[in-house]
């Protein structure tokens, strides 16, 4: 979004819009005025520092909304009991009865350690896929690409998960045999390895310390398409038509925006609003001497009015032109003739120099002091005695010695 937009409250009107970092957009919404169903109620915990968000219908705790369908929440985790028995137990809170689904997209199910055969189902029947990592002591490789750690890809569209595992060894922990969680893969390559005790032993991983992982959920509210269809579009799942990003075409519900031209909350009445691309200065949006007029979703940019004023806009980059011209050539100009006054007084001060180190001031003391000295010796400049040589020439020189 622009910051026209960020400026712009994303809750409904009167509305708490925001709990700590994190921002509350409309359908969610804290108290019963604010929200579309209970489905979206949150809580905003005012008793920790910063405030911390919570979805009400689940009691997880929510890091971030997008209004592009997604809701990033904490899940809890807890590591698996060793255990040569088939077990299965739930993967996290179930969501149905709710709009929310698991992002198949963002998330999967993540095995650490290399102790156990994992498979992931969608309910107690149906096998959807599983997992055994490779043991290798001397790996320090924390990617899970099936080294001491392995990944299950989870089908669009759940509300639920269930996954089986059985232990295959006991490690050196006999109590726990690893994990198997939800998490979203940013979180996962960005922050999993800030927990030291997965790190140190990647064959049996360990730390009472991770405790929660990222999860991201995706949600949907239907919006009546008769009040918004002038700003707003829908898109349904596997539809071509949102131009966004690729990634929300892989997203298993309906998604809303605000059309080009528009910007806000697309599930809130009248929450899409015209984008005045003519107000920001910084920006010139049309050429220069068009004017720029705003549109309720667009703008245009329009020629001068008369022919007037096109002449006389032209007669103003003339003069333009021919001033940044002639103030070039006057800025030469002066600079020739300030090198040239240089270098004539640096001549003549050095000329005056060569004389004085040459024993003239000396010559012109003699001459003085001899009567008529002055009048019967005649000094002869540079220029002269090279004009009467032609320029030094060795047969005019011997000329003047002789008869000169």
């Amino acid at each position: 979004m622009t910051s026209a937009a960020l400026a712009l409250s994303l809750a409904k009107r009167g509305c708490q819009d925001t709990c700590g970092n994190v921002t509350i957009p409309y359908p969610f919404g804290i108290g019963s005025q604010c929200y579309a169903n209970s489905s979206f109620a949150v809580i905003c915990e005012n008793s920790t520092s910063p405030p911390r968000l919570f979805l009400s219908s689940i009691q997880l705790e929510i890091l971030n909304i997008s209004l592009y369908g997604t809701v990033r929440v904490v899940q809890p985790v807890s590591a698996l009991n060793c255990s040569g028995e088939l077990k299965t137990q739930s993967l996290g809170k179930s969501l149905l009865g709710t709009p929310f689904t698991i992002s198949a997209l963002q998330n999967s199910l993540t095995v650490l350690g290399c102790r156990n055969s994992v498979w992931l189902r969608a309910n107690r029947t149906t096998i959807t896929g599983g997992c055994m990592a490779l043991c290798d002591g001397n790996s320090t490789d924390t990617s899970c690409n099936g080294i001491n750690c392995c990944k299950i890809t989870i089908p669009k569209g759940l509300k639920e998960l269930q996954f089986t595992y059985q232990s295959i060894a006991n490690g050196r922990n006999k109590s726990f045999c690893g994990y198997a969680f939800l998490a979203d893969k940013k979180w996962f390559r960005e922050d999993y390895g800030k927990y030291n005790g997965l790190r140190s032993d990647l064959l049996d991983p360990f730390d009472k310390e991770f405790g929660n992982a990222i999860m991201v959920l995706e949600w949907e509210y239907d919006v009546l398409d008769q009040y918004y269809s002038d700003r707003t579009q829908c898109v349904y799942p596997n539809e071509r038509s949102f131009s966004y990003s690729s990634l929300y075409f892989e997203l298993s519900s309906r998604v809303c925006y605000c059309l080009d031209g528009f910007e806000g909350n697309p599930y809130l009445p009248e929450g899409c609003q015209d984008i005045d691309e003519c107000a920001n200065s910084t920006t010139d949006v049309c050429f220069y001497g068009y004017t720029c007029v705003n549109r309720i979703g667009d703008y245009n940019c329009q020629k001068p009015k008369s022919r007037r004023k096109i002449a006389f806009f032209r007669l103003k980059i003339a003069f333009i032109v021919i001033g940044s011209v002639l103030g070039a050539l006057i800025l030469l100009l002066g600079a020739w003739k300030s090198t040239k006054l240089i270098r004539k007084s640096i001549k003549a001060n050095r000329k005056r120099r060569f004389f004085k180190r040459n024993g003239g001031l000396l010559l012109e003391q003699q001459l003085s002091s001899t009567d008529n000295g002055l009048e019967k010796t005649k000094l002869f400049t540079s220029k002269e005695l090279a004009h009467a040589t032609d320029h030094y020439n060795e047969n005019r020189i011997q000329f003047w010695r002789r008869y000169g």
